[in-house]
């Protein structure tokens, strides 16, 4: 018989009972700490523990529960609604009438709507019950400001891979509720292998350790477990990444920073995570135009050409051939000059039209088709630049009269810029005489 064949996943029969038990997350439980001092004092209050998957907060929150000795109740977000909270209430009033304090659990408390998010103030504001939720989204974004007032947020880490370790050895010596009563025989090194692939989800690693157990033959009584069998077990392995996620926009936002700082190392490394965990390489490519646009502009206007046939090649190409079409866009305008003054003038552009109302467009720059526009003087005193000297109308004002003289675009002394700064540093100059004539 197999020694994990009785159903149970070995990551449910080993969570950890006690706080003693708990690996990880010694920024909130270590001496000192807000979660060990809140242990230690038994007054609980109400609160959001956020966190990628298989970080503990689901066994957190049941050993604050029995720490403190309160009546526990767990309830799912994908679940449970409003008619459950209520029902939850009234058996923490019956909890209180025994002396007992009431601990409500719900994961994925983000799934919840506004309104079942609403139907837990008036329990938490007047103490009816502890609320804990578990979320895997930025709570900022996933839960409702009234809620978010009455809870606090702990931030709870990937575990990493010393921890991880930590833990399956622990499992694999417990006679209880892990592993110990088996003989297994696995190398240190292919543990480590198991940690790291687990990528900070304790959840995940117990899992592989107990397939791996489970393809493992045995031979005189003894489970032997090889490389081969761990990369068997590793199979269908996927890197974490929410797609449209906290992880999903964390991602993309070190992607774009790293090609604004130069980086073009640090700047592949984010693009081959976010492909390696399943992101469509479109998107990629469409923020990468933005990037070309945003950050480089026109100190190398060749930088967007390049980004948008980046996302031409992919469209054509596919993967896996088009992703290196995206990949060398990304080195290029990571190693690119760099400029945000059309960025910066289209805002500032932008919030003048908005601020400005609806100014009239001065009568010289307006158009006459008609006799009529003529006579109303449409066009008069008009100059056309290529009539002029170096095809430039000196002092020609070309804004609405009230808005006359204003800058918006201060290019930036890098790359093709530079020439244009100089050019409009030109035309100003002979702007400023012909003022003085």
């Amino acid at each position: 018989m197999s020694p994990t064949s009785d159903c149970i996943p070995l990551a449910a029969k080993f969570r950890p009972q006690s706080i003693d038990d708990y690996v990880g997350q010694q920024h909130l439980l270590g001496i000192g700490k807000p979660l060990r001092m809140l242990l230690d004092s038994g007054q609980l209050h109400s609160m959001i523990l956020w966190g990628g998957a298989g970080v503990g907060k689901t066994t957190l929150a049941k050993i604050l529960a029995h720490h403190s000795k309160a009546y526990y109740i767990e309830l799912s977000a994908v679940l449970a609604g409003v008619k459950d909270i209520r029902a939850a209430v009234i058996q923490a009033q019956v909890a209180r009438q025994k002396g007992l304090q009431t601990l409500l659990f719900i994961d994925e408390i983000h799934r919840f709507s506004k309104s079942q998010q609403d139907s837990l103030l008036a329990p938490v504001e007047n103490g009816s019950l502890i609320l804990i939720g578990a979320t895997t989204e930025n709570p900022s974004f996933a839960l409702n400001n009234a809620l978010l007032s009455r809870l606090r947020v702990y931030v709870l880490r990937a575990l990493d891979n010393d921890c991880l370790n930590t833990l399956l050895t622990k499992a694999l010596v417990d006679k209880q509720r892990g592993l110990g009563e088996y003989q297994i025989q696995i190398a240190a090194e292919l543990l480590i292998i198991i940690a790291k692939s687990a990528d900070g989800d304790a959840r995940r690693s117990l899992n592989v350790l107990q397939i791996a157990v489970d393809l493992a033959p045995e031979i005189n009584g003894v489970k032997i477990i090889t490389a081969n069998i761990i990369n068997e077990a590793l199979q269908g392995k996927i890197s974490q990444f929410d797609n449209k996620g906290e992880q999903f926009y964390d991602q993309i936002s070190a992607l774009h920073k790293a090609v604004r700082g130069s980086s073009p190392d640090a700047a592949l490394y984010w693009f081959c995570r976010m492909i390696d965990g399943g992101c469509d390489p479109l998107y990629i490519a469409r923020r990468v135009i933005k990037i070309a646009s945003e950050d480089i502009g026109n100190a190398d206007p060749r930088a967007l050409g390049i980004a948008i046939s980046a996302w031409e090649s992919y469209a054509r190409l596919g993967t896996p051939e088009g992703e290196l079409s995206i990949a060398q866009a990304i080195v290029y305008l990571a190693v690119a000059a760099k400029s945000n003054a059309v960025y910066m003038a289209y805002k500032q552009a932008m919030l003048a039209a908005k601020n400005s109302g609806s100014l009239d467009v001065p009568l010289h720059l307006r158009n006459a088709p008609t006799k009529l526009m003529q006579d109303l003087d449409y066009g008069t005193d008009y100059r056309y630049a290529h009539d002029e000297p170096e095809a430039y109308a000196a002092g020609e004002n070309y804004f609405p009269e009230a808005l006359k003289n204003s800058l918006y675009y201060h290019p930036v002394t890098r790359g093709l810029e530079t020439q244009i700064k100089q050019r409009l540093d030109y035309f100003r100059q002979l702007d400023a005489e012909a003022m003085i004539k």
